[in-house]
This record gives C-alpha cells, sequence and structure tokens, in this order.
C-alpha cells in the first residue's frame, strides 16, 4: 500500500515536470544567446559575501545543535528501553522463587 501510494506521487511529480517544461520550451526557443545571463562562480561568491547571511559558522551550529537533539532523543529512548528490561527481569526473577528447587526435589 505504502509503495503504491509512493509511486503515485512520483508519478505525479514527473507528469508536473513534464508539464512545465512543455509550457516553457516556446519560451527559452525564443530567447536570444544574448539575453542568457551566465554568472561565474566568483560573481556568486561575491553576491553571498554581500548579503552576509550566509555563514559557515551559522550552519555548523544548526548542524552540531541537530545532531545534539538527536543524540538526546536516543539517550532518552535507550534509558527507557533499558528501565524497561530492568523491571521485566525483575518481574522474572519473581515469578522463579527460591522454594523452587524444593518443590523440584520433593516430586522426586
Amino acid at each position: 500500500m505504502f509503495q503504491i501510494i509512493v509511486l503515485l506521487i512520483l508519478l505525479i511529480s514527473f507528469i508536473g515536470m513534464g508539464v512545465i517544461i512543455y509550457r516553457k520550451i516556446p519560451v527559452l526557443v525564443a530567447l536570444a544567446p544574448e539575453q542568457i545571463k551566465t554568472r561565474s562562480l566568483e560573481e556568486i561568491k561575491e553576491k553571498i559575501k554581500r548579503n552576509g547571511s550566509f555563514s559557515i559558522k551559522k550552519i555548523l551550529e544548526k548542524i552540531l545543535s541537530k545532531f545534539r537533539v538527536l543524540t538526546l532523543k536516543t539517550e532518552y529512548k535507550t534509558s527507557n528501553l533499558l528501565i524497561k528490561l530492568r523491571q521485566k527481569s525483575i518481574q522474572e526473577k519473581n515469578k522463579f522463587s527460591e522454594d523452587y528447587w524444593k518443590k523440584v526435589r520433593r516430586k522426586r
């Protein structure tokens, strides 16, 4: 069921991209080569530096904070699993009474 839904979304996305490309082909053909702008890598770097909104430190800070949240979540889930396992172990230990072997020996 899940695969069918994913396949359907994929097909609809490809059809949508095809429609957009089909509609834009006449506009692209009508453009003269002089009208098409190409930017060099240096121009893009300068524009990024002028804006100042792009900072490697900010990106690194965001990545590290997301990683920290992920590790905290996994630690929390692991501790919950460990607590459940300990409780289950205690319950099983309580089921196995100390006089079990005495009862087994009496039955012989």
